[in-house]
């Protein structure tokens, strides 16, 4: 099932955005997986192949996926394309895990909406929350100067580390490091900064008025979004929990899918929720537009 929705009136139009089932339908519960800046759906493949596809998982194909243009970086917001996506999800979301870029937005996200007086979990059925990856400090005072250049180059060995995991140690340093230098460029500017001004806002999200429970997750190899910054989130979160894999980096979910998806089912077992039911071995995914799409934040 694949459903699309165009952006707010009255703004330049950006790619659509899709929510499929990423695999057939499962008992067990509901879970909606948001990938990071260039990614794409095929980036939570690994994941579907463990445990977790006893989860009822449902993919998000974002503006910022790596298949689509970069025009969705000319808004001023994003924070409306995870909106779309918790909305078509039928049933409410469940567990929502948002990796990276897509972590930093439903967390801004969730805040407008309190700001507001409102209630985006009853809204959009969220249940817990997962964050993979994230981005995150406590204290603008903490956003030195040179944080900016750092995370310019950090940028560029993302997308490099992201189609390394992805591709496997066959594709040629050389090759990869060109693909990565264009995955880059089509992000461009705008999509940097798209991504850096969320990140400057991070001081300033109410993560203390967050009513459900939480996982931070990530790689204790993370170079990027590093393992202090995780540790910061979960302090900063009513109900949460913090778990590192390992020999990961910055895409654990692919590098360590097993500890990743067990590291999810303990979590939902923790708080309560039904753990993955097992799938018959003989349920297939169902196909997802194979188009390219880059790996990146």
């Amino acid at each position: 099932m694949i459903r699309q929705a165009s952006g707010p009136p009255g703004v330049l139009a950006s790619g659509p955005v899709c929510t499929v089932r990423h695999r057939r339908p499962s008992a067990g519960p509901r879970a909606l997986l948001l990938h990071g800046l260039a990614n794409g759906p095929s980036v939570w493949d690994p994941l579907a192949g463990t445990d977790a596809a006893g989860l009822d998982l449902w993919t998000a194909d974002l503006p910022w996926g790596g298949a689509h243009p970069p025009d969705w970086a000319y808004r001023p917001d994003a924070t409306w394309a995870v909106a779309e996506a918790l909305k078509q999800v039928p049933g409410g979301a469940g567990t929502v895990v948002a990796h990276s870029f897509s972590a930093l937005l439903l967390m801004e996200l969730i805040t407008d909406e309190l700001a507001r007086g409102g209630d985006p979990f009853g809204r959009y059925g969220i249940d817990a929350v997962v964050f993979a990856s994230p981005f995150y400090r406590r204290s603008p005072e903490t956003f030195e100067y040179s944080v900016v250049g750092e995370l310019l180059e950090n940028f560029r060995l993302t997308m490099d580390e992201g189609i390394r995991v992805m591709a496997g140690p066959r594709l040629d340093p050389a090759l990869r490091h060109d693909m990565a230098q264009r995955v880059c460029d089509r992000v461009g500017p705008y999509g940097y900064m798209s991504f850096f001004r969320s990140y400057l806002r991070t001081p300033w999200l109410r993560t203390d008025l967050f009513t459900v429970p939480a996982l931070v997750i990530g790689g204790e190899q993370d170079f990027t979004a590093v393992p202090a910054e995780s540790r910061a989130l979960t302090d900063a979160l009513p109900d949460a929990r913090c778990r590192f894999i390992p020999g990961a980096g910055h895409f654990p979910m692919v590098e360590q899918a097993d500890v990743f998806a067990a590291e999810i089912g303990d979590f939902l077992g923790s708080i309560g929720l039904t753990a993955p039911v097992p799938l018959d071995p003989s349920t297939e995914p169902v196909p997802l537009d194979p188009s390219l799409d880059h790996q990146g934040a």
